[in-house]
């Protein structure tokens, strides 16, 4: 930002009208931008320095002045020594103080105060340099304006940008680097928000202070528009972005002094009316041409500043409504419907509107945004619809698209502008343009689809017929049911014709803001429910019940549960206090009504399971506690109402509504909890007896009998595996999984005296026969994550496709985690983790985390399998010369899949004991049964260290001390020469335990830039070493390691290993030199506390 201006040679006054007499306005770069950022702590200080400028004509205001009342004069001397941009920083009553000042030190030397009101500009978008000023007599001159230009300077670092502001040539010189700091227009936080309305402020009232005095002056406004107009066609984004802003404000400002003027001019033709009207002896002819002349006056003024607004608008809104920037861009929308809005006598024209309707297609959803809300305030005025009339047949299409926007609040804000049209103009929209707005009640955005509800129901409400002249005699209560009657018919067909027959929850929650009233009529929709067709009145047809019902639940669960859903966003989360009443009160008048007409419901509708399983749900969001929960009656009906119906049907979806009311009732809060819970005993008592009198002596060795009827149903599944249809193959699996995993569940639940006989095991060859299946039938392909696997079949196929699989590995799942499988048959699930993480990535995870509730040490062992598993088949194919063996990963994928099953290890206390361990099953899986020869240097599977280092991360401080020893334990018998790569993994693994300490990683560890040791500084022994012996093979025996410290690496050797090692991952080489005396080897520089004691 530029500090407070200081001029460095001002004009005579005899000296105007010399051509191209200078004054310079220099400006220190002391301060920073900072120091202005900081001010805003301090708001309402007073600040003690100003410019010279202002000092000047602040001394030649008081002295003008000094006649004034001395109470006056102590309220502006508080504010007297402010520069123009600190004034931003303490409000709008300030404000209007110094401007004030300003404006009578303008009238005074407007030239120097011009130069002030420059620099604030230059200031408020945030440049830290030098103006300088100097004065120019014609702005047609070629020579002049030949040197308007804007350019850099590499050479001192500079920029420069000389423009005109008539009768002023301004040079501004900055930093190259100005135009990528942060202005404070952008700045994040508070103070930026807070800047950008104070600066708006600013502009405002400028012009409202100015507009009764020098802004007619041909001076002032010439001067400020042409600056605005040039700084904002710079190539700098603050300078195009700030003064942008302040130019399309100075307009909206001008726009308020236009409204005025134009108000004065109507009245005072008021007035001149009146006075004509007068008669002869009261007629005042002077009074009358003093009318006319004022009239005339404030008409000039009006037209002088019109041209001033069409001058920004051609200089500034025409150049920057298509800027790069999207931020100016939205402010140019943004203003031209403020303008449009205020002063439609002029803006309010095609001319104009076409930009807003150009901008509708910005890619910017913000701009997008500005159009449209600058559009619903133009719509919301009913005296503005006849001047849109072509912009709505012209834009219409466009409007209608936007609803799919994918910017949420532009498509809920364009609905929005949509029902406003509807509402205002009933022939803009089409039967077609209706038809594809209203399916947005299913919409998974709960705004969107609350204004398209909004919409329906202001067309539902249209398409209700007036009342007939019969309605006279039909009492009050039966006009309103047949009211609501036509209304839900409408919706009835709405819903029926829209052919989205399973969404009637989203429907009710799409209407229930605006349509509330009729949804929660629960007595009226019960009454048309329970009313018996008649000749005069047909009623409903028995699809239009089952719908109706349907709502009746949505409603009601509505009512209960909130707008919250499943599979829509956006929805309040939080209820008020006013909500929350609002909901108890609804849930109590649903109990007290519903708990009575349930029953006759149920009698009505018992012949229809699926009727009578809607229904039965309702109970279930009955209030516990409410006054008809006394009423034993009504509970005893509804009672026996239920077990009616579930003496006629017995389809799953009632006896599971019927089930989940049964638990609702007989909840500990219920005041009727006795009472249901003996009528659902007893119901359970007589289906018991039912089936024992139905099996008779079949009951005798039941345990024995039902394991061989197991064994017997596993046998015949097994064979339907290989059956040649496909639908048959997953049946038969997914019956084999079920009926294993209910087996399994109620091994937990029968009584122990039947384990015996019941307990079955399926035998191997089933096993794999599951097994074989999931892996033809669930992961198949290259990688299914991708959507081009399925490019053969429909978008829809394929997630069907997808489900299906998901099911029966949910269905294997299932057998691992309920014991039936043995856990470690979890461990070929968990090598497809990463590889099918997008489609099967929550099941498998799931599976994880179950299995190591059942047995955590069980679980890492399961883990450790896996990446066994999968190591050694990569190693095998490589040995066996390239050829494609089934599951092989690569190395960095298995090497992933490590880091995956690492991060699932949150806790490091809790799974403390899984970490050590798989640290010491990896170390005993690499160095057992290995016999070094000349042949054979290393462990065959010595690169699975560097899998193993990605659980390093995980290990205590404690225990990373065991590991590395229990390392330590199984390397002393061989021979480590730390110069050959193929020993680099082992390096890279002891370098991740010791990192453990440091808190880094085993990368940043063996890379680490470190200073080779000197010999004369090892903390082990003060004689000086011969440092010059090259490094050699030692005998881990014959040597002892006394603290292991950080060492580091040559990345001439790491090209070295890539070539021979394909497991070996890219690290840098330790060539950090090894010195020995006697049986002491030095890997490090000093000892700290984190270093270890190691028996090599």
């Amino acid at each position: 930002m530029i500090p407070e201006p200081t001029a460095t040679s001002r004009q005579n006054k005899n000296s105007h009208d010399e051509a191209n007499s200078s004054a310079a306005v220099n400006h220190s770069e002391d301060e920073s931008g900072n120091e202005n950022r900081q001010k805003r702590v301090r708001r309402r200080k007073r600040a003690h320095k100003g410019s010279e400028n202002v000092k000047r004509k602040r001394a030649k205001a008081s002295r003008s002045s000094a006649g004034r009342a001395g109470g006056s004069h102590c309220k502006r001397r508080q504010v007297e020594a402010v520069t123009l941009f600190e004034v931003v920083t303490m409000g709008r009553s300030a404000m209007q103080v110094v401007i004030d000042d300003w404006i009578e030190a303008y009238m005074m030397d407007r030239d120097s105060s011009l130069l002030d009101l420059i620099s604030f500009f230059i200031q408020c978008s945030g440049c830290k340099g030098v103006v300088t000023a100097e004065m120019c007599q014609s702005k047609e001159d070629s020579e002049v304006m030949s040197k308007m230009v804007e350019e850099l300077d590499e050479v001192t670092g500079l920029q420069y940008k000389k423009f005109l502001a008539f009768p002023w040539i301004l040079t501004v010189t900055w930093p190259m680097d100005t135009d990528s700091v942060e202005y404070p227009l952008i700045q994040s936080g508070p103070y930026g928000r807070w800047f950008h309305s104070e600066f708006q402020d600013f502009v405002s009232v400028l012009v409202a202070q100015c507009q009764h005095s020098v802004i007619f002056d041909s001076y002032l406004m010439n001067t400020l528009i042409s600056l605005l107009t040039e700084l904002s066609n710079s190539y700098v984004r603050a300078f195009r972005h700030t003064c942008t802003l302040a130019a399309v404000k100075l307009l909206s400002s001008l726009v308020g002094v236009a409204l005025s003027l134009s108000v004065g001019i109507e009245n005072s033709q008021k007035l001149f009316e009146v006075q004509k009207t007068k008669t002869m002896r009261q007629k005042s002819t002077l009074q009358l041409d003093r009318i006319q002349k004022k009239i005339t006056e404030l008409q000039e003024k009006r037209t002088e500043i019109e041209s001033m607004m069409d001058v920004i608008f051609k200089g500034v809104f025409l150049k920057r409504y298509r800027d790069v920037l999207p931020e100016i861009r939205s402010i140019c929308m943004e203003e031209l419907g403020l303008w449009m809005k205020l002063y439609s006598s002029v803006f309010l024209n095609d001319s104009y509107l076409k930009y807003i309707g150009w901008m509708m297609h910005d890619k910017i959803p913000d701009v997008r945004l500005k159009c449209v809300l600058g559009l619903q305030d133009l719509y919301g005025d009913p005296l503005l619809l006849p001047k849109l009339d072509l912009f709505t047949s012209r834009f219409k299409d466009r409007m209608i698209s936007m609803t799919l926007d994918k910017d949420n609040e532009v498509a809920v804000q364009t609905m929005k502008l949509l029902l406003l049209i509807s509402k205002t103009s009933d022939d803009v929209l089409s039967p077609e343009d209706y038809k594809q707005l209203l399916q947005f009640v299913f919409s998974s955005q709960r705004p969107l689809a609350a204004t398209a509800g909004e919409l329906l129901f202001s067309r539902l409400l249209n398409t209700v017929a007036p009342a007939s002249d019969t309605q006279d005699q039909i009492n009050e209560e039966e006009a309103h049911k047949q009211q609501t009657l036509a209304m839900l018919k409408a919706l009835l067909q709405f819903y029926q014709e829209s052919e989205l027959h399973k969404h009637v929850v989203y429907l009710v929650d799409s209407l229930w803001d605006c349509g509330g009233a009729l949804l929660k009529d629960w007595s009226t929709l019960t009454s048309i429910l329970l009313q018996d067709p008649s000749p005069h009145s047909p009623g409903l047809t028995q699809a239009e019940q089952a719908v109706l019902v349907e709502i009746l639940v949505a409603s009601v669960r509505q009512a209960s549960e909130g707008p919250v859903l499943a599979g829509r966003s956006g929805a309040k989360k939080v209820m008020s206090a006013r909500e929350k009443k609002i909901q108890i009160d609804d849930c109590t008048k649903l109990t007290e009504h519903l708990l009575v007409v349930i029953p006759k419901l149920l009698s009505k509708f018992s012949s229809s399971g699926d009727i009578a399983a809607s229904l039965m749900k309702i109970p279930q969001y009955f209030l516990p506690k409410c006054p008809e929960a006394e009423n034993t009656q009504s509970v005893s009906r509804l009672m026996e109402e239920m077990s009616a119906v579930l003496e006629i049907h017995s389809d799953p979806a009632v006896v599971e509504a019927a089930a989940c009311t049964y638990l609702s009732l007989c909840g500990e809060e219920t005041a009727w909890r006795h009472m249901v819970r003996a009528a659902r005993d007893s119901l359970v008592q007589l289906w018991v007896d039912r089936l024992t009198a139905l099996l008779g002596d079949s009951l005798v060795d039941k345990a024995v009998v039902q394991r061989l009827q197991l064994r017997l149903f596993c046998e015949r599944g097994h064979n339907c595996l290989s059956h040649s249809d496909h639908s048959v193959r997953q049946q038969a699996f997914l019956g084999v999984c079920d009926v294993l995993t209910a087996h399994s569940y109620q091994l937990h639940v029968w009584d122990p005296t039947s384990f015996g006989p019941l307990l079955y095991t399926p035998s191997p060859k089933l096993q794999r026969a599951l097994w074989t299946f999931v892996c033809m039938h669930v992961f198949v392909g290259a990688d299914c994550d991708s959507q081009s696997s399925v490019s053969e079949n429909s978008e829809v196929e394929r997630l069907e496709d997808l489900h299906k699989r998901r099911n029966l590995l949910a269905a294997y799942c299932k057998l691992i985690v309920h014991g039936v499988l043995e856990m470690s048959m979890a461990a070929e699930v968990f090598m497809y983790y990463m590889k099918y993480y997008n489609n099967f990535g929550d099941i498998i995870k799931e599976t994880m985390y179950r299995t190591r509730q059942i047995d955590k040490i069980e679980s890492a062992r399961t883990l450790v399998l896996c990446l066994q598993q999968l190591f050694v088949r990569l190693k095998r194919e490589q040995e066996s010369g390239g050829r494609a063996q089934p599951g092989v990963q690569t190395f960095t994928s298995i090497k992933e899949l490590a880091r995956r099953f690492a991060l699932t290890f949150g806790d490091l206390v809790k799974f403390r004991e899984c970490v050590v361990m798989i640290h010491r099953n990896g170390i005993e899986f690499v160095f057992q049964e290995f016999s070094q020869t000349p042949e054979t240097p290393t462990p065959l599977y010595l690169s699975y260290l560097t899998i193993l280092s990605e659980f390093s991360s995980k290990l205590l401080k404690p225990d990373k001390k065991t590991v590395f020893s229990y390392l330590q334990k199984h390397t002393v018998e061989h021979i480590i020469d730390l110069r050959q790569e193929c020993w680099q993994p082992l390096i890279y693994y002891r370098a991740s335990l010791l990192a453990v300490a440091e808190g880094e990683d085993a990368v940043s560890y063996v890379s680490s830039d470190r200073k080779p040791y000197l010999p004369n500084r090892l903390p082990f022994s003060k004689q000086k070493l011969d440092g010059s012996k090259p490094p050699c093979l030692f005998s881990p025996t014959d040597s002892k390691v006394g603290k292991v410290h950080r060492s580091s690496f040559s990345p001439s050797q790491q090209e070295k290993s890539n070539d021979v090692d394909p497991f070996a991952v890219p690290v840098e080489h330790p060539v950090t030199r090894l010195n020995f005396e006697g049986s002491v080897l030095s890997t490090g520089n000093e000892a700290d506390d984190d270093t270890v004691d190691v028996e090599l």
